[in-house]
Protein backbone atom coordinates (compact mmCIF):
# COMPACT_ATOMS: atom_id res chain seq x y z
CA UNK A 1 0.00 0.00 0.00
CA UNK A 2 2.81 2.64 0.28
CA UNK A 3 4.24 1.83 -2.92
CA UNK A 4 0.94 2.82 -4.44
CA UNK A 5 0.89 5.86 -2.02
CA UNK A 6 4.50 6.70 -3.30
CA UNK A 7 3.08 6.34 -6.87
CA UNK A 8 -0.29 8.21 -6.57
CA UNK A 9 1.90 10.95 -4.53
CA UNK A 10 4.41 11.22 -7.61
CA UNK A 11 1.58 10.64 -10.68
CA UNK A 12 2.93 12.36 -13.35
CA UNK A 13 0.64 15.52 -14.31
CA UNK A 14 0.14 14.80 -18.26
CA UNK A 15 -1.23 11.33 -17.92
CA UNK A 16 -4.01 12.32 -19.33
CA UNK A 17 -2.31 11.86 -22.78
CA UNK A 18 -2.75 8.21 -22.36
CA UNK A 19 -6.62 9.26 -23.09
CA UNK A 20 -5.78 11.19 -25.41
CA UNK A 21 -3.21 8.41 -27.13
CA UNK A 22 -5.96 5.28 -27.11
CA UNK A 23 -8.74 7.72 -28.25
CA UNK A 24 -7.21 9.55 -31.14
CA UNK A 25 -6.34 6.31 -32.39
CA UNK A 26 -9.63 5.04 -31.81
CA UNK A 27 -10.98 8.28 -33.89
CA UNK A 28 -8.02 7.36 -36.59
CA UNK A 29 -9.74 4.11 -36.80
CA UNK A 30 -13.21 5.02 -36.95
CA UNK A 31 -12.25 7.39 -39.99
CA UNK A 32 -10.89 4.15 -41.87
CA UNK A 33 -14.18 1.99 -40.66
CA UNK A 34 -12.46 -0.41 -38.49
CA UNK A 35 -15.10 -0.24 -36.33
CA UNK A 36 -15.09 -2.87 -33.65
CA UNK A 37 -11.75 -2.28 -32.53
CA UNK A 38 -12.41 1.35 -32.80
CA UNK A 39 -15.35 1.16 -30.09
CA UNK A 40 -12.98 -1.22 -27.78
CA UNK A 41 -10.81 1.60 -27.65
CA UNK A 42 -13.45 4.23 -27.35
CA UNK A 43 -14.52 2.53 -24.25
CA UNK A 44 -11.16 1.87 -22.74
CA UNK A 45 -10.43 5.41 -23.33
CA UNK A 46 -13.72 6.29 -21.00
CA UNK A 47 -12.29 4.29 -18.92
CA UNK A 48 -8.79 5.43 -18.39
CA UNK A 49 -9.94 8.68 -18.18
CA UNK A 50 -12.88 7.83 -15.41
CA UNK A 51 -9.38 5.87 -13.46
CA UNK A 52 -7.01 9.34 -14.47
CA UNK A 53 -9.74 11.84 -12.67
CA UNK A 54 -10.24 9.60 -9.82
CA UNK A 55 -6.48 8.77 -8.96
CA UNK A 56 -5.93 12.63 -9.43
CA UNK A 57 -9.05 13.86 -7.01
CA UNK A 58 -7.25 10.86 -4.62
CA UNK A 59 -3.76 13.38 -4.90
CA UNK A 60 -4.99 16.45 -5.09
CA UNK A 61 -6.49 15.40 -1.26
CA UNK A 62 -3.86 13.44 -0.32
CA UNK A 63 -1.31 15.61 -1.95
CA UNK A 64 -2.30 18.84 -2.77
CA UNK A 65 1.32 20.17 -1.86
CA UNK A 66 2.22 17.81 -4.36
CA UNK A 67 0.20 19.24 -6.68
CA UNK A 68 0.88 23.06 -5.98
CA UNK A 69 4.44 22.02 -6.18
CA UNK A 70 3.47 20.57 -9.94
CA UNK A 71 1.14 23.38 -10.96
CA UNK A 72 4.73 26.26 -10.50
CA UNK A 73 7.02 23.84 -11.83
CA UNK A 74 7.61 24.89 -15.60
CA UNK A 75 9.22 21.80 -16.35
CA UNK A 76 5.47 20.10 -15.29
CA UNK A 77 2.95 22.66 -14.94
CA UNK A 78 1.79 23.05 -18.44
CA UNK A 79 1.04 18.62 -18.51
CA UNK A 80 -1.82 19.68 -17.09
CA UNK A 81 -3.96 20.48 -20.38
CA UNK A 82 -4.01 17.26 -20.95
CA UNK A 83 -7.10 16.99 -19.09
CA UNK A 84 -8.41 19.78 -21.38
CA UNK A 85 -7.19 17.87 -24.42
CA UNK A 86 -8.39 14.53 -23.58
CA UNK A 87 -12.38 15.50 -22.48
CA UNK A 88 -11.61 16.99 -25.86
CA UNK A 89 -10.41 14.15 -27.99
CA UNK A 90 -12.50 11.68 -25.89
CA UNK A 91 -15.40 13.72 -26.98
CA UNK A 92 -15.04 13.96 -30.36
CA UNK A 93 -14.99 10.03 -29.98
CA UNK A 94 -18.15 9.60 -28.71
CA UNK A 95 -19.70 12.56 -31.10
CA UNK A 96 -18.65 9.84 -33.83
CA UNK A 97 -20.63 7.47 -32.22
CA UNK A 98 -24.00 10.45 -31.94
CA UNK A 99 -23.43 9.92 -28.16
CA UNK A 100 -24.00 13.68 -27.90
CA UNK A 101 -25.21 13.27 -23.78
CA UNK A 102 -21.72 11.67 -23.05
CA UNK A 103 -19.99 14.38 -25.72
CA UNK A 104 -21.60 17.84 -25.12
CA UNK A 105 -20.49 17.74 -20.95
CA UNK A 106 -16.97 16.70 -22.28
CA UNK A 107 -16.86 19.82 -23.98
CA UNK A 108 -18.36 21.75 -21.89
CA UNK A 109 -15.81 20.99 -19.30
CA UNK A 110 -12.82 20.90 -21.90
CA UNK A 111 -13.87 24.55 -22.09
CA UNK A 112 -14.05 25.75 -18.55
CA UNK A 113 -10.71 24.02 -17.60
CA UNK A 114 -8.85 25.70 -20.77
CA UNK A 115 -10.13 29.15 -19.78
CA UNK A 116 -9.06 28.75 -16.30
CA UNK A 117 -5.48 26.94 -17.09
CA UNK A 118 -4.88 29.26 -20.14
CA UNK A 119 -4.32 32.15 -17.60
CA UNK A 120 -4.00 30.55 -14.45
CA UNK A 121 -1.03 28.10 -15.64
CA UNK A 122 1.13 30.92 -17.14
CA UNK A 123 0.82 33.16 -14.49
CA UNK A 124 1.94 30.50 -12.01
CA UNK A 125 5.12 29.49 -14.53
CA UNK A 126 5.97 32.72 -14.83
CA UNK A 127 5.60 34.51 -12.17
CA UNK A 128 7.66 31.79 -10.69
CA UNK A 129 11.20 33.15 -9.10
CA UNK A 130 12.93 30.43 -7.54
CA UNK A 131 16.72 31.52 -8.95
CA UNK A 132 16.80 29.13 -11.75
CA UNK A 133 15.79 30.55 -15.46
CA UNK A 134 12.76 29.94 -16.35
CA UNK A 135 13.65 29.60 -20.69
CA UNK A 136 15.95 26.90 -19.25
CA UNK A 137 12.95 24.91 -18.38
CA UNK A 138 10.71 25.45 -21.36
CA UNK A 139 10.54 21.71 -22.63
CA UNK A 140 7.93 20.03 -25.04
CA UNK A 141 5.15 19.67 -22.80
CA UNK A 142 4.86 23.27 -23.16
CA UNK A 143 2.96 22.54 -26.71
CA UNK A 144 0.08 20.65 -24.82
CA UNK A 145 -1.46 24.42 -24.26
CA UNK A 146 -1.63 24.82 -27.98
CA UNK A 147 -2.84 21.13 -28.39
CA UNK A 148 -5.74 21.84 -25.52
CA UNK A 149 -6.83 25.56 -27.84
CA UNK A 150 -7.32 23.39 -31.12
CA UNK A 151 -8.96 20.25 -28.82
CA UNK A 152 -11.72 22.96 -28.30
CA UNK A 153 -11.94 24.22 -31.49
CA UNK A 154 -12.45 20.36 -32.60
CA UNK A 155 -15.25 20.25 -29.83
CA UNK A 156 -16.96 23.69 -31.80
CA UNK A 157 -16.87 21.50 -34.78
CA UNK A 158 -18.73 18.56 -33.88
CA UNK A 159 -21.96 20.50 -32.59
CA UNK A 160 -24.50 21.39 -35.01
CA UNK A 161 -26.83 23.47 -34.49
CA UNK A 162 -29.58 24.85 -36.77
CA UNK A 163 -28.04 26.76 -39.80
CA UNK A 164 -28.03 30.66 -39.82
CA UNK A 165 -29.44 30.52 -35.80
CA UNK A 166 -27.52 32.54 -33.33
CA UNK A 167 -26.29 29.10 -31.83
CA UNK A 168 -24.47 28.52 -34.84
CA UNK A 169 -22.68 31.83 -35.35
CA UNK A 170 -21.09 31.68 -31.91
CA UNK A 171 -20.00 28.56 -32.17
CA UNK A 172 -18.21 29.35 -36.00
CA UNK A 173 -16.20 32.29 -33.33
CA UNK A 174 -15.62 29.95 -30.96
CA UNK A 175 -14.21 27.32 -33.31
CA UNK A 176 -12.08 30.25 -34.85
CA UNK A 177 -10.88 31.97 -31.74
CA UNK A 178 -9.94 28.70 -30.28
CA UNK A 179 -7.98 27.78 -33.70
CA UNK A 180 -6.07 30.86 -34.03
CA UNK A 181 -5.15 30.86 -29.87
CA UNK A 182 -3.70 27.92 -30.62
CA UNK A 183 -1.76 29.02 -33.68
CA UNK A 184 -0.56 31.73 -32.12
CA UNK A 185 0.64 29.84 -28.97
CA UNK A 186 2.20 27.36 -31.07
CA UNK A 187 4.62 30.17 -32.40
CA UNK A 188 4.96 31.18 -29.63
CA UNK A 189 5.82 27.78 -27.39
CA UNK A 190 8.41 27.04 -30.79
CA UNK A 191 10.10 30.35 -30.20
CA UNK A 192 11.04 30.30 -26.42
CA UNK A 193 11.89 26.13 -27.01
CA UNK A 194 13.99 26.93 -30.24
CA UNK A 195 15.49 29.84 -27.60
CA UNK A 196 16.33 27.55 -24.60
CA UNK A 197 18.17 24.83 -27.05
CA UNK A 198 20.11 27.48 -28.56
CA UNK A 199 20.92 29.45 -25.24
CA UNK A 200 21.14 26.02 -22.73
CA UNK A 201 21.01 22.95 -25.09
CA UNK A 202 19.36 19.89 -24.51
CA UNK A 203 21.27 16.39 -23.24
CA UNK A 204 19.87 12.95 -24.10
CA UNK A 205 18.16 12.78 -20.62
CA UNK A 206 16.37 15.87 -21.06
CA UNK A 207 15.08 15.18 -24.52
CA UNK A 208 12.43 12.82 -23.56
CA UNK A 209 9.39 11.95 -25.69
CA UNK A 210 7.37 14.70 -25.01
CA UNK A 211 9.37 16.67 -27.92
CA UNK A 212 6.91 14.80 -30.14
CA UNK A 213 4.05 17.06 -28.89
CA UNK A 214 5.74 19.38 -31.09
CA UNK A 215 5.00 17.99 -34.19
CA UNK A 216 1.52 16.76 -32.67
CA UNK A 217 0.23 19.77 -31.39
CA UNK A 218 0.55 21.01 -35.78
CA UNK A 219 -1.25 17.83 -36.41
CA UNK A 220 -4.90 18.93 -34.35
CA UNK A 221 -4.02 22.38 -35.87
CA UNK A 222 -4.50 20.59 -39.25
CA UNK A 223 -7.31 18.28 -38.02
CA UNK A 224 -9.22 21.50 -36.76
CA UNK A 225 -8.44 23.59 -39.17
CA UNK A 226 -9.77 21.18 -41.80
CA UNK A 227 -13.02 21.05 -39.55
CA UNK A 228 -13.51 24.43 -39.91
CA UNK A 229 -13.04 24.67 -43.13
CA UNK A 230 -16.05 22.20 -43.64
CA UNK A 231 -18.62 23.79 -41.10
CA UNK A 232 -21.16 25.63 -42.56
CA UNK A 233 -21.87 29.25 -43.50
CA UNK A 234 -21.34 31.49 -40.87
CA UNK A 235 -19.90 35.31 -40.98
CA UNK A 236 -16.81 34.43 -39.69
CA UNK A 237 -16.09 31.04 -40.84
CA UNK A 238 -16.67 32.55 -44.56
CA UNK A 239 -14.00 35.33 -43.68
CA UNK A 240 -11.58 33.09 -42.61
CA UNK A 241 -11.87 29.47 -44.60
CA UNK A 242 -9.59 30.92 -47.65
CA UNK A 243 -6.59 31.11 -45.36
CA UNK A 244 -7.32 28.02 -42.95
CA UNK A 245 -7.82 25.93 -46.12
CA UNK A 246 -3.91 26.98 -47.28
CA UNK A 247 -2.93 27.37 -44.17
CA UNK A 248 -3.34 23.45 -42.91
CA UNK A 249 -1.12 22.61 -46.07
CA UNK A 250 1.66 24.09 -44.69
CA UNK A 251 1.20 22.87 -41.40
CA UNK A 252 0.86 19.36 -42.67
CA UNK A 253 4.00 19.36 -44.86
CA UNK A 254 5.80 20.96 -41.81
CA UNK A 255 4.97 17.50 -39.44
CA UNK A 256 5.85 15.51 -42.42
CA UNK A 257 9.28 16.98 -42.12
CA UNK A 258 9.74 17.01 -38.52
CA UNK A 259 9.22 13.03 -37.95
CA UNK A 260 12.93 12.23 -39.81
CA UNK A 261 13.95 15.25 -37.01
CA UNK A 262 12.07 13.29 -34.54
CA UNK A 263 12.76 9.63 -34.55
CA UNK A 264 16.55 11.14 -35.42
CA UNK A 265 16.56 12.50 -32.19
CA UNK A 266 15.38 9.19 -30.41
CA UNK A 267 18.02 7.57 -32.23
CA UNK A 268 20.81 9.74 -31.14
CA UNK A 269 18.93 9.79 -27.02
CA UNK A 270 19.05 5.74 -27.43
CA UNK A 271 21.33 4.80 -30.08
CA UNK A 272 24.15 6.41 -29.71
CA UNK A 273 24.24 8.09 -25.88
CA UNK A 274 22.47 5.07 -24.31
CA UNK A 275 19.28 6.34 -22.66
CA UNK A 276 17.89 3.64 -21.18
CA UNK A 277 14.58 2.29 -23.46
CA UNK A 278 12.23 2.12 -20.71
CA UNK A 279 8.25 3.03 -19.73
CA UNK A 280 7.76 6.34 -18.64
CA UNK A 281 4.68 8.10 -18.73
CA UNK A 282 5.93 11.11 -21.35
CA UNK A 283 5.70 7.82 -24.20
CA UNK A 284 1.91 8.55 -24.24
CA UNK A 285 2.87 12.12 -25.65
CA UNK A 286 4.96 10.40 -28.69
CA UNK A 287 1.58 8.09 -29.12
CA UNK A 288 -0.72 11.18 -29.35
CA UNK A 289 1.35 12.82 -32.01
CA UNK A 290 1.61 9.61 -33.77
CA UNK A 291 -2.17 9.15 -34.39
CA UNK A 292 -2.74 12.28 -34.98
CA UNK A 293 -0.49 12.86 -37.69
CA UNK A 294 -2.53 9.90 -39.32
CA UNK A 295 -5.98 11.33 -38.80
CA UNK A 296 -4.76 14.81 -39.59
CA UNK A 297 -3.23 13.16 -42.84
CA UNK A 298 -6.98 11.56 -43.44
CA UNK A 299 -8.82 14.78 -42.57
CA UNK A 300 -6.66 16.54 -45.05
CA UNK A 301 -7.09 14.02 -48.33
CA UNK A 302 -10.91 14.55 -47.95
CA UNK A 303 -10.62 18.32 -47.28
CA UNK A 304 -8.87 19.18 -50.27
CA UNK A 305 -8.92 15.96 -52.17
CA UNK A 306 -4.93 14.91 -51.63
CA UNK A 307 -4.83 11.10 -52.36
CA UNK A 308 -1.35 11.10 -51.32
CA UNK A 309 -1.84 12.86 -47.96
CA UNK A 310 -4.67 9.79 -47.44
CA UNK A 311 -2.11 7.37 -48.36
CA UNK A 312 0.77 8.64 -45.95
CA UNK A 313 -2.25 8.61 -43.14
CA UNK A 314 -3.20 5.40 -43.57
CA UNK A 315 0.73 4.25 -43.13
CA UNK A 316 0.75 6.41 -39.98
CA UNK A 317 -2.38 4.65 -38.82
CA UNK A 318 -0.99 1.39 -38.74
CA UNK A 319 2.53 2.81 -36.88
CA UNK A 320 0.51 4.46 -33.94
CA UNK A 321 -1.81 1.63 -33.54
CA UNK A 322 1.43 -0.77 -33.04
CA UNK A 323 3.27 2.14 -31.24
CA UNK A 324 0.07 2.20 -29.32
CA UNK A 325 -0.05 -1.22 -28.25
CA UNK A 326 3.87 -1.45 -26.67
CA UNK A 327 3.00 1.63 -24.62
CA UNK A 328 -0.11 0.41 -23.25
CA UNK A 329 1.37 -3.08 -22.10
CA UNK A 330 4.68 -1.07 -20.67
CA UNK A 331 1.89 1.27 -18.76
CA UNK A 332 -0.21 -2.46 -17.45
CA UNK A 333 3.53 -3.78 -16.86
CA UNK A 334 4.18 -0.76 -14.94
CA UNK A 335 1.06 -0.36 -12.84
CA UNK A 336 1.21 -4.57 -12.02
CA UNK A 337 4.52 -3.72 -10.72
CA UNK A 338 3.87 -0.86 -8.83
CA UNK A 339 1.06 -3.11 -7.12
CA UNK A 340 2.18 -5.95 -6.96
CA UNK A 341 6.13 -5.53 -6.62
CA UNK A 342 8.44 -8.38 -7.03
CA UNK A 343 9.65 -10.17 -4.17
CA UNK A 344 13.19 -11.16 -4.78
CA UNK A 345 15.31 -13.30 -2.31
CA UNK A 346 18.10 -10.96 -0.78
CA UNK A 347 21.96 -11.34 -2.16
CA UNK A 348 24.49 -13.32 -0.66
CA UNK A 349 26.25 -10.18 0.41
CA UNK A 350 23.43 -9.30 2.79
CA UNK A 351 22.72 -12.48 3.93
CA UNK A 352 23.07 -13.56 7.81
CA UNK A 353 26.85 -13.94 8.53
CA UNK A 354 26.16 -16.96 10.56
CA UNK A 355 24.26 -18.79 7.81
Amino acid sequence: MNRVREAIADLAPGYFAAVMGTGIVSIGLHDLGIRSFSVVLMWLAGALYVVLWALYLWRAIAFGQNVVADLRDPEKAFAFFTVVAASGVLGVRFAREELMALAVPLFLLAGVIWVVFGYLLPWQVLMTRDGRPILARANGTWFIWAVASQSLAISMTQLHPPAGSEMAIWIGVLAVLAWSVGVVLYAAIAMLVLLRVVHYGVTPQQFDPAYWVAMGALAIAVVAGASIVGMPQTPIVDAVRPLIAATVVIFWVFCLWLIPLLVGAGVWRHGVHRVPLRYVPTLWSMVFPIGMFAVASESLARADRLPAAGAVGRVGLVIAVIVWAVVFVAMLHHAGRTVWPSRRAPSLSRADPSA
